[in-house]
């Protein structure tokens, strides 16, 4: 429950109608208390961080001039979303974002009818907004629609496509687009873009000539009204960044200090009362009021529990290598063995493990911003002229440049390795962040060859045999650490489409594919079953399989993917192509969405931990208890 002698507004706050009934002095006042209890909450539970005190004052003056949620607020990446999250009523329980059963991590339509889209990844705020705007017009309402598009989602082609059709339609739509400009994504924002939007200065005295020449000239239709409007854009765009705005359509004004938030309402106030197509330009700091997060943006972009006090402290100790750190040391020991290499990343520098292989091999290493789609294209033309890309990707990302894995780099057998992170059950950030989709969506692709690790050496080993096969292949890898398996310093590669049997066992055969092969070998060693480790989904070991089947008088495979289409299907193509009738199990992740929970939490869930699978296994075959007890008796 919040304190309400340390927060005397903010704790009469549970909704905007609340935030409305304050007098406008007040903002300033209840923006500062929404700053200090966003840093002592998210102290408390973690999570994003940096954005969200970036958008304060934005996201009050907002709030407080829109009647929400009739009027539609439409936020682009969800990171800037937790001081919506605390006007909107869900205050007291802030404190539980990316819990079991806790606040959403992201804007989501079930959670709230504030939250009028669900966001996970960027650049889709303006298109969704357009939409309800074209709705509404279409209904003959006078509802509001505002996008929030930031922290580096105007570097994603999709905002673009959004501008385009919104600016050239006739009517003109109803909508503001507020650009959030913090010149941040996690990473530092790229781009020529970016360098435009920096070219930023005070526009008082531009946008006052504006008005008062519209009032003057009279019709905008008329021919030296057209002239003075075409020559005011280009004049305007000399000092800001207003051009490639206006020539597309959008009545642009800014840039505005997004942290004045009087500047703020009074800028809000006019455009609201305005027809047609708005833009407003804001200019923030990511991680605005709290000193240690303006300093290190990067690293306050999302944290884990802290003391505001003290700020994030690196835990001591030796910890253990991630599959992302495995990775990002890969990377730069094959460029360094093989000059051929060049290293892409749609924005996820940080996140994909690429700091290093950045630093050290500037001129090969490649940002392009939050652009999944031209990050595989311009892989597939790099291909073509004889490099190696590797193009390190998040699974939930990759879904947004499947088009262009299929035509630019499959269809042509291009030479391009995706390093997949994120691979399976993600866990805190929700189902927009989960990679349970990708071994569906890679093995049916021709010319693939996809690959899933069971441990980190085995990671590295596939990156390597990804890299030296001639064509399109996929290593895909869990978030965090592995089970300890020691990472050998050569660049050695394994048999293309060969699996390795862990144990051998008798009557059932279990075929773990990737991360779940730890639990299966517990399960197989506890009831004496064969343990497979798949290692290729694609090419399957299909020689291993039909030699399997012969022995054994049931298969049950595993992946953290969705059982649908996945590695599983996989192995039933098999025996079905060969006439082989043989009961399988299927354990895989539900054909359903996950919610935000700890990635232990939902692999427990699904069935996939180790009790799950020895329970799904005794289901379907119960006399296995009784084996499995024979053989502790005579052990």
């Amino acid at each position: 429950m919040i304190d309400s002698t340390r927060y005397p507004r903010l704790s009469r706050i549970d909704s905007p109608a609340e935030l409305r009934a304050f007098e406008e002095s007040e903002l300033p006042a209840i923006a500062e208390e929404l700053r200090a209890y966003l840093i002592e909450s998210v102290g408390r539970s973690g999570g994003h961080f940096g954005a969200g005190l970036g958008v304060i004052e934005l996201t009050t003056a907002l709030h407080y001039l829109y009647d929400t949620p009739e009027d539609r607020i439409v936020w682009d990446v969800g990171h800037q979303c937790y001081p919506h999250k605390i006007l909107t009523g869900r205050r007291d329980a802030i404190h539980t974002v990316k819990q079991k059963d806790g606040v959403a991590p992201f804007p989501k339509r079930e959670e709230s009818g504030y939250d009028v889209f669900g966001v996970g990844h960027s650049s889709t705020s303006i298109s969704a907004a357009l939409g309800m705007a074209i709705a509404n017009a279409r209904a003959g309402n006078q509802r509001r629609v505002v996008a929030v598009i930031g922290d580096g989602a105007m570097t994603a082609g999709m905002a673009y496509e959004a501008l385009n059709h919104a600016g050239g339609m006739e009517p003109e739509p109803d909508l503001l687009v507020v650009l959030n400009d913090n010149r941040m994504s996690i990473s530092e924002n790229v781009g020529g873009l970016t360098r435009m939007l920096g070219r930023m200065t005070g526009s008082k005295t531009l946008n006052a000539l504006r008005e008062g020449g519209k009032k003057l000239l009279g019709d905008k239709n008329s021919p030296p009204a057209r002239f003075v409007r075409r020559w005011e854009e280009h004049w305007k765009g000399m000092f800001v960044p207003s051009t490639l705005f206006e020539e597309m359509g959008f009545h642009y004004t800014g840039p505005i200090d997004g942290h004045d938030v009087k500047a703020l309402v009074g800028a809000l106030k006019t455009l609201r009362t305005l027809k047609g197509p708005q833009l407003l330009h804001v200019i923030t700091t990511k991680g605005k009021g709290y000193e240690l997060a303006e300093g290190d943006q990067i690293g306050y972009h999302a944290v884990s529990p802290f003391d505001p006090s003290q700020g994030v402290v690196a835990k001591a100790g030796r910890k253990k290598p991630t599959y992302t750190d495995v990775f990002g040391d890969w990377i730069c020991d094959m460029a360094a063995a093989d000059e051929g290499l060049l290293g892409i990343t749609p924005a996820m520098r940080e996140g994909s493990g690429l700091v290093r292989f950045s630093r050290e091999y500037p001129e090969r290493y490649f940002d392009v911003a939050i652009a999944e789609q031209h990050a595989v294209t311009l892989a597939a033309g790099m291909a073509c002229e004889g490099a190696k890309p590797v193009v390190a990707i998040y699974s939930t990302f990759l879904q947004r440049g499947y088009d262009q894995l299929v035509h630019d780099v499959a269809i042509q057998k291009l030479d391009v390795l995706f390093a997949i992170d994120r691979g399976g059950v993600v866990g805190p950030d929700g189902a927009t962040h989960a990679g349970n989709l990708d071994l569906s969506f890679l093995r049916c692709v021709p010319n693939m060859v996809v690959m899933a690790p069971a441990d980190e050496d085995e990671c590295r080993r596939m990156l390597s045999t990804g890299y030296r096969h001639e064509g399109p292949a996929a290593v895909r890898y869990p978030r965090g650490a592995g089970p300890g398996v020691p990472v050998q310093a050569s660049l050695d590669t394994l048999p293309i489409g060969k699996a390795q049997v862990r144990r051998r066992g008798s009557r059932i055969a279990l075929l773990a594919f990737g991360a779940i092969v730890p639990a299966a070998e517990a399960v197989g060693e506890e009831l004496g079953l064969t343990v497979v480790n798949m290692r290729f989904v694609k090419p399957l070991d299909r020689a291993l399989v039909l030699e399997l089947a012969r022995s054994h008088e049931g298969f049950v495979t595993l992946e953290d993917n969705v059982i649908m289409g996945g590695a599983g299907s996989a192995v039933a193509e098999c025996l079905n192509a060969e006439g082989i009738v043989l009961p399988v199990l299927h354990l895989g992740l539900p054909d359903a969405f996950q919610h935000h929970a700890s990635r232990e939490d939902l692999l427990a869930e699904a069935g996939l931990d180790a009790a799950g699978i020895r329970a799904a296994v005794l289901e379907r075959w119960p006399d296995l208890a009784g084996d499995s007890g024979t053989r502790a008796a005579i052990g």
